[in-house]
């Protein structure tokens, strides 16, 4: 269904994201807290509801979305496009943070399977956020929150890993010779398809 937006030269990112927010995940606009934690597994959604009690939204969007204790999550998909597309909607509520918890691929054979990344930026190798920013612009988290993340997990007395995640658009690329020399040289501790748009 097409939304008709009559003078195109008048509409704002903030008129788009009240539409498109809801439209993707099926949550009134009131309903969102003032946090949100992004993922894009199913299982991380359905902890998150069933420890809470509350309901999921958008079983039929594209996007999921639930709400508890002023915290919202949101499983947005995979992908930079979903990245950056859930980045924009919320622009609509003007959180006041957001955390991505998500999983990635290790490049590091220190870096085990279930241990913890706590990325201090990302390689911009995925040109999505080429469209927000310069291409040489570093991609960085709020450090603020990157440094409560890291106690957090130190409280829970686990052990993390912090260096830089390669975000791709490239979900199958074990296969390539050529690309996995490419990421060698570049000393990334992880590879994903999402930090470095949402971090832009």
């Amino acid at each position: 269904m097409a939304h008709n937006f009559e003078n195109l030269t008048e509409v704002t990112l903030e008129d788009l994201a009240r539409v498109n927010l809801p439209r993707y995940t099926g949550m009134p606009l009131e309903e969102f807290g003032e946090y949100i934690l992004l993922c894009n597994f199913k299982h991380y959604m359905l902890s998150f509801s069933e420890h809470y009690n509350v309901p999921i939204y958008g079983e039929d969007k594209p996007m999921k979305a639930a709400t508890a204790n002023n915290i919202t999550f949101i499983n947005f998909g995979i992908g930079s496009s979903n990245a950056a597309l859930v980045m924009d909607a919320l622009t609509a509520i003007k959180p006041k943070a957001c955390l991505f918890l998500g999983k990635c691929g290790s490049l590091k054979e220190r870096v085990k399977v279930g241990e913890y990344i706590v990325p201090i930026g990302a390689i911009r190798g995925e040109g999505t956020s080429d469209d927000y920013m310069d291409p040489r612009v570093p991609s960085i988290p709020s450090l603020a929150l990157e440094r409560a993340v890291s106690h957090v997990v130190k409280d829970y007395k686990q052990d993390y890993f912090s260096g830089v995640i390669y975000t791709t658009n490239r979900r199958m690329w074990e296969h390539d010779k050529i690309f996995k020399e490419k990421l060698t040289s570049m000393k990334a501790t992880g590879i994903d398809m999402e930090t470095a748009t949402i971090f832009t």
